[in-house]
């Protein structure tokens, strides 16, 4: 099954309608009235939704990460870069997201 995924606010506002264009199921945090929310608010509602989460926020994400890995939390996966232009972004989210599916990004922290 494919990824879906959750764009975090600090991504291109584009991105997410870009890749439903290409079928996948993707939503920013402002079309789903999260905008402004913490990083924590961000990642239970992507769990709740079982969304990936994709984000430039790469500190403080891997952070996140790390302390639900230690806490035995689950998730649908983070995937994080550093910022890019917008066609950048989704020519490498596309590549990465041709190779991997939703049970195997599950738990998983991948950089871009």
């Amino acid at each position: 099954m494919k990824v879906k995924l959750l764009i975090d606010e600090d991504v291109h506002s584009g991105l997410s309608e870009a890749l439903r264009k290409r079928g996948y199921d993707a939503v920013n945090v402002q079309e789903i009235n999260k905008r402004g929310c913490s990083d924590d608010e961000i990642i239970i509602e992507a769990v709740k939704d079982a969304r990936c989460i994709f984000t430039f926020n790469v500190k403080d994400y891997v952070k996140l990460h790390k302390k639900m890995v230690e806490l035995n939390e689950e998730h649908k996966g983070i995937i994080v870069a550093k910022q890019l232009t917008f066609s950048e972004t989704l020519k490498k989210l596309l590549k990465l997201l041709q190779s991997v599916n939703s049970e195997s990004m599950k738990n998983k922290l991948e950089f871009l």
